[in-house]
């Protein structure tokens, strides 16, 4: 406004002092001093702690909270930072600007924080300084810790895990569940056992966490009990041992199952012959003749509580010879699947006699002539099943194929390594439970056939956290030879297996000298 109307403006300049003591040029303040004759004056960090003494427990990498809370944290972390920070004593007569980790040794038991700190001063001038506290790291065992130390089997609370079927493959996934959420952390011991596992808690709180969490993931049923231990009449102190028995359902995927009868009427009329497609909190059962499909909870099998037809064990292969789709691509329950009719013929009767069946299958999407199947022979199949004789009148499908089969593309990738793998659970196998080779090459082949699983379904890997195999090395041989490939899992799919290591941090101990003072 001035300048346009012609007026005279005198531009506005910083203007400069004197310091008080040392006599050089510096910006005006309230205390007329410069930052390093303030600095020599006043030392806000006097009073301020910088050594602390804090107590870590070795075995489960806690640091102690006084008086008894102990808190889990990481080296160099959030946590540990702030755990650091709030062990300081008289933090409140100043203001924290920042804190940061100054890097050791990770053998010196030393933990080095720096911090930035403002304080008022004299005649209202800010003074800002950076000073470094060191932490002694004491090793001490906590009390849980050393409990387990001191007897590994004086557990508190134990959860019976059981599955009455002839295979581990509902372990096998499950472990990768409680590996992907940590639920198993607080178990102080792993057990396998015949037909499941058993864990072991130091306290009770931690087992009911481990059954609600196995609640939420597969359809089970427990009980728990209590045992007296010893007692304390003038306390009026008791010590329990406490047991859960928790039983999974013994339906699994790919296993044919007859309904009941009073069970597909509530369901409108669904099957009776049905196949188990997926397994969580609940059932899901498909009919591969007509596609519908349902789902069962928990409490709703355990009211019928009926068992499986046939096994996937019982699986036998076929081949494909003509595939006829009838109906377009339908979306069940997540997955695709077409109507189809298709001739297929049992492998192992190639070369000694004629037989062929005409079936109705669900997998039209996938066969094509020349495919192989896995399926269930119910032609030849000997069933006891005592559902079955409950339906008077029904007329049994010779094959019910279930999915495709990649075998022959697989044998010639035998012996090759996988692109991923997995982690496992820390399990403790008793040899006296075991007969030996036998039970190996048995846990070995449903190991392996749980691995082909996680190849074909992608609905499988959701939940399971796979890891690059850093000794896998790619052939370009095999992609040429191979024609068409199995399933596989792809790449973008994998995480890598992280290792924390110690890296060189940059050096800080120079910045501790420097201060800054704000007006």
């Amino acid at each position: 406004m001035a300048g346009e109307a012609g007026m005279f403006t005198v531009q506005q300049t910083v203007g400069s002092v004197l310091c008080c003591k040392c006599g050089i040029l510096m910006a005006p303040n309230a205390a007329n001093m410069c930052v390093k004759c303030l600095r020599s004056e006043v030392d806000i960090t006097e009073g301020l702690q910088k050594h602390v003494i804090i107590i870590h427990c070795p075995e489960c990498d806690c640091y102690l909270q006084p008086p008894r809370t102990w808190l889990k944290a990481q080296v160099e972390s959030k946590e540990l930072l702030t755990f650091c920070v709030k062990r300081l004593k008289n933090l409140n007569k100043v203001r924290l600007i920042h804190a940061e980790f100054i890097w050791t040794e990770p053998h010196s038991k030393r933990i080095k924080v720096k911090l930035r700190v403002q304080k008022e001063v004299l005649n209202g001038a800010v003074l800002e300084q950076a000073y470094m506290v060191e932490y002694v790291v004491h090793d001490q065992m906590c009390e849980s810790c050393s409990r387990v130390q001191a007897n590994p089997d004086q557990w508190v609370a134990a959860v019976q895990l059981r599955q009455h079927v002839s295979h581990r493959r509902t372990f096998f996934y499950l472990e990768q569940l409680i590996l992907k959420h940590d639920a198993a952390v607080r178990a102080i011991r792993i057990k396998q056992m015949d037909r499941g596992i058993d864990f072991f808690f130091a306290n009770r709180s931690h087992a009911v966490k481990f059954v609600e969490f196995i609640q939420k993931v597969v359809p089970v049923k427990s009980r728990n009990d209590k045992q007296l231990v010893s007692q304390d009449t003038k306390s009026n102190n008791y010590n329990y041992k406490y047991t859960f028995s928790v039983e999974i359902c013994p339906i699994c995927r790919e296993d044919l199952v007859c309904l009941p009868p009073k069970l597909a009427t509530s369901l409108g009329n669904l099957g009776p012959l049905v196949i188990c497609t997926k397994i969580s909190n609940s059932i899901a059962l498909l009919d591969p003749l007509t596609l519908r499909h349902c789902f069962l909870d928990a409490e709703q099998y355990w009211r019928a509580s009926f068992t499986s037809l046939l096994s996937s064990k019982q699986l036998v292969e076929y081949v494909v010879l003509d595939v006829d789709p009838i109906s377009s691509e339908v979306n069940v329950g997540g997955s695709k699947y077409v109507m189809a009719d298709a001739q297929v013929a049992r492998v192992s009767d190639f070369g000694k006699n004629d037989t062929m069946f005409m079936v109705r299958t669900h997998l039209g999407h996938l066969l094509n002539a020349g495919d192989y199947a896995l399926g269930y022979d119910l032609h030849a199949a000997n069933s006891n099943d005592m559902e079955i004789d409950k339906y008077k009148g029904l007329v049994m499908p010779e094959v019910i194929l279930v999915k495709k089969s990649y075998e022959e593309t697989r044998q010639k990738k035998r012996g090759k390594p996988r692109a991923w793998k997995l982690k496992s659970l820390p399990i403790e196998v008793d040899a006296s439970d075991t007969r030996g080779r036998a039970d190996e090459e048995k846990m070995n082949k449903e190991y392996e056939q749980f691995l082909r699983d996680l190849e074909e379904q992608p609905e499988l890997r959701f939940n399971i956290s796979l890891y690059r195999n850093k000794e896998y090395q790619p052939s370009e041989m095999a992609s040429v030879t191979d024609g068409e490939d199995a399933p596989s899992v792809p790449l973008e799919e994998l995480l890598d297996d992280l290792k924390l290591s110690d890296e060189e941090g940059d050096d800080d101990d120079d910045d501790l000298d420097d201060g800054g003072m704000q007006e």
